[in-house]
């Protein structure tokens, strides 16, 4: 058993923001019924790797309640247990975590063999997980309970790191196919997958072995349906009992009492191709983002629902204002001359297209030629990395890798991060993103970590428009809904129709 001593030892290691928003979820989910109904939900995003849990899928299977890693984040943002029940960090680099007792969804036992070999084919993945960014670990089994774990380099936030859904623990059959990882029932949650329809639906089952109790629902049958009309349309129709993403322009068409908000940790932001094309140049990064008018973005489009950008970090990230700086070395605004430039996004987030629209007609008004680029997310993601667009338009949440904020400078913004749709690759922002990832102190770190934002922004790479707002719909009759900040959770055994 965890002592409290520890668990206040771990937390003033590096206590995690205190969210404006908290996870929400209905009273009254102790028991199960044997034969509960099956819940319907609406997602917005469709598969986009297979369900690997290596990228994008990850945080569908932990939200349906799929998948598990060893710690998960509890409502204040502190790592918690999850299929290890306790731990200890042995020195500056190596941890030892104690498992609870558990089976994966193939029948099989969650052993310290299973665990180890699980978490290493995530450190061999190709690209890799976003929360290793920057991260060599090794994972040895010690004994059938115990696992050690030893990083490369001290990481003081190694129990947040592994609470990431791209780190969730597999059995051995999820890997016997090369170049492929399969979820379908290798995971430990509390809802098994039995069938994928492809990028359209998927069928869940209750998984009855499950360490957590039994889940009140007998199953879940999902659809993936990227238009936010189409998904509110099913919910007011009864169609579904849950939809994720509701667009702000369809809430007036839903019940009151369906609507639920969250504060969010995820901002919307305009990233300019630092790399290649017309953006290499500072000096039109900086007339591009001089375009921009934040404030209209988030009165108009989001209808008050969000908050205009003020840095990578928003609002809902609390300590962030009180120690922002000003943006280091900016380069004087270029003159555009009608350069043609193309500006890309996705519709799974019904804003965007309308943001993107927004965005093309203020660049045009400082005299940039525009033209749009709006698909589906997973027909746009491989283009996006590979720099194909001058410029793109993403709603990242900050805090879903790790719940590190240091953590998504690292991927998003250094020269070697996974998921670095601006491309930017500067030495300064480098060095100021490894000061932040090695400092242990609280305090100290979320210094660093606006410094890091603030030599980031200074390079005008990526813009904050809009910190968003979440709102999901949910029918009257639904109870346990989890609605957390991190977007990590929306299901568990609790939910219940």
């Amino acid at each position: 058993m965890r002592s409290r001593s520890s668990v206040r030892l771990l937390s003033a290691l590096l206590a995690l923001p205190l969210l404006a928003g908290c996870f929400s979820a209905d009273p009254e989910t102790e028991g199960a019924a044997a034969d509960g109904a099956r819940l319907r939900v609406a997602l917005a995003f469709p598969p986009a790797e297979n369900l690997s849990p290596y990228g994008a899928d990850a945080t569908i299977l932990s939200r349906l309640g799929v998948t598990e890693g060893l710690t998960a984040l509890d409502a204040n943002g502190a790592a918690g247990p999850a299929l290890a029940a306790s731990w200890q960090r042995e020195d500056d680099r190596s941890w030892l975590f104690t498992l609870r007792e558990a089976t994966f969804q193939d029948g099989t036992d969650v052993t310290a063999s299973a665990v180890a070999a699980s978490l290493t084919h995530a450190t061999r993945a190709k690209p890799e997980p976003a929360a290793l960014t920057g991260v060599t670990l090794t994972a040895k089994a010690e004994g059938s309970r115990k696992v050690r774990i030893t990083t490369e380099e001290p990481d003081p936030v190694l129990p947040f790191r592994l609470a990431s859904p791209s780190l969730a623990i597999l059995s051995g059959k999820a890997y016997e196919e090369k170049g492929r990882v399969d979820p379908v029932g290798t995971a430990t949650g509390a809802f098994l997958i039995t069938k994928v329809g492809g990028t359209s639906s998927a069928t869940l089952a209750r998984y009855d072995d499950y360490w957590g109790g039994l889940a009140h629902a007998s199953g879940i049958d999902v659809k993936f349906i990227a238009d936010g009309t189409a998904r509110s349309a099913a919910l007011r129709t009864g169609q579904v009992d849950i939809a994720e993403a509701i667009p702000v322009a369809q809430a007036a068409s839903l019940e009151k009492d369906t609507l639920r908000e969250t504060a969010t940790t995820r901002t919307t932001s305009l990233l300019l191709n630092s790399k290649s094309g017309v953006f290499k140049d500072a000096g039109l990064r900086a007339a591009a983002r001089a375009a921009v008018d934040n404030s209209a973005l988030a009165d108009g489009v989001y209808e008050g629902h969000a908050d205009a950008g003020v840095g990578i970090y928003g609002p809902a990230v609390t300590w962030a204002e009180g120690r922002r700086q000003q943006p280091v070395g900016r380069a004087k605004a270029g003159k555009p001359d009608g350069t043609s430039i193309t500006l890309a996004t996705y519709d799974n987030r019904p804003e965007l297209p309308e943001v993107a629209q927004v965005l093309k007609q203020q660049l045009e008004k400082a005299g940039f030629r525009v033209r749009l680029d709006v698909r589906e997310y997973s027909r746009i993601e491989s283009d996006a990395l590979a720099g194909k667009f001058d410029a793109f338009v993403l709603a990242r949440n900050s805090l879903v890798d790790t719940g590190d904020p240091v953590a998504v400078l690292a991927s998003d913004y250094t020269c070697d991060g996974g998921y670095n749709l601006a491309l930017l690759c500067d030495k300064d922002v480098d060095r100021a993103v490894a000061k932040a990832e090695g400092t242990a102190d609280t305090g100290k770190r979320q210094d660093a970590a606006m410094a890091a934002e603030a030599e980031i922004l200074g390079t005008d790479a990526v813009v904050p428009l809009v910190h968003q707002r979440i709102l999901t719909g949910v029918g009257t009759s639904v109870r346990g809904v989890l609605l957390d900040p991190y977007e990590r959770t929306l299901v568990d055994t609790g939910t219940r129709r």
